[in-house]
């Protein structure tokens, strides 16, 4: 069996494997070939999400994910690698504390309830792999857009009936975040863990307009009049 690795340059390995995971086929490759061969794993369960990287242009975890022969290894776009497989995530990882995707009011009165819990359940089992911010066409061209998985943390948090005030959480998402998305959906189907942050990215926007937030760019589009009309009912020639 064959696989290119996207390094420095694209290198062809050859392994002798069948029905073996990526992350056992690049273990087998770093020991046996090639020592300096450089990826990243951790859990080896698909819990840690360490080991994320691009198959045939589509994002996967190493540990899950089955080799076959002809694929194409890469590294995760949008995001600067450090070597070969391995690359670095803080600037996404730094869009949690920027959208405030945290409890920060909590009220200990509020029990919850089960029906409460299954709200959000789905949310908290992100595992930060950054597939999501590979993935997004918008991440791609706005390296300050707040991106998938923290604004699914923040919808995580909106939601948690214990918060008592989400006002800060919802503003600080309005510039570069929910209104940016193109609601392409590339997100979700390359998440591990099956979350939608499409939809919640829909939800955020239904609780920002309950708040009196309204999409900028649909509200500058029709700022200089729609079609030879002014607002107030009368034509304007």
């Amino acid at each position: 069996m064959k696989i290119k690795i996207q390094r420095e340059s694209l290198v062809e390995y050859e392994v002798e494997t069948q029905d073996s995971t990526l992350l056992h086929v690049l273990q087998t490759i770093k020991t046996t070939q090639d020592a300096t061969l450089t990826y990243a794993s951790g859990c080896k369960s698909s819990i840690c999400g360490s080991c994320a990287m691009r198959v045939n242009g589509t994002e996967v975890l190493a540990c899950a994910y089955k080799v076959q022969d002809g694929d194409l290894i890469e590294p995760l776009k949008n995001s600067p690698v450090i070597r070969d497989l391995v690359v670095d995530m803080d600037k996404a990882y730094s869009f949690n504390a920027k959208a405030k995707a945290w409890q920060n009011s909590l009220s200990p009165s509020t029990n919850l309830t089960q029906e409460n819990e299954k709200i959000n359940e789905i949310q908290s089992d992100c595992i930060l792999c950054g597939s999501c911010y590979s993935a997004c066409p918008v991440y791609a061209v706005n390296e300050e857009f707040i991106g998938p998985f923290s604004l699914t943390r923040v919808w995580r948090y909106v939601s948690d009936v214990r918060e008592k005030d989400s006002s800060q959480k919802i503003e600080t998402i309005q510039t570069n975040g929910i209104w940016d998305c193109t609601l392409c959906n590339e997100c979700t189907l390359v998440c591990p863990q099956d979350i939608s942050s499409k939809a919640d990215i829909e939800k955020l926007r239904s609780k920002s307009a309950m708040s009196g937030y309204s999409d900028p760019n649909f509200a500058s589009s029709f700022g200089g009049g729609f079609g030879g009309s002014s607002f107030d009912g009368s034509p304007s020639f």
